[in-house]
């Protein structure tokens, strides 16, 4: 036997937040992209190094 579920309409989900909350949010959220671009910035540092090396490793 098969149940059948008819479907809801999307509810909207309201919340409040403080600004003290908000700035703390965003604050986090730029030291976050920082470290991001600071990674990527080591990532492809790293990356040129290990293409340097296999290329002289190769001559």
């Amino acid at each position: 036997m098969v149940t059948l579920l008819t479907a809801l309409p999307p509810q909207t989900l309201f919340v409040s937040i403080r600004r003290d909350e908000l700035r703390q949010l965003k604050d986090e959220n730029l030291q976050l992209q920082q470290k991001i671009a600071h990674l990527t910035l080591m990532l492809q540092s790293s990356l040129q190094l290990d293409s340097a090396t296999t290329l002289r490793h190769i001559n």
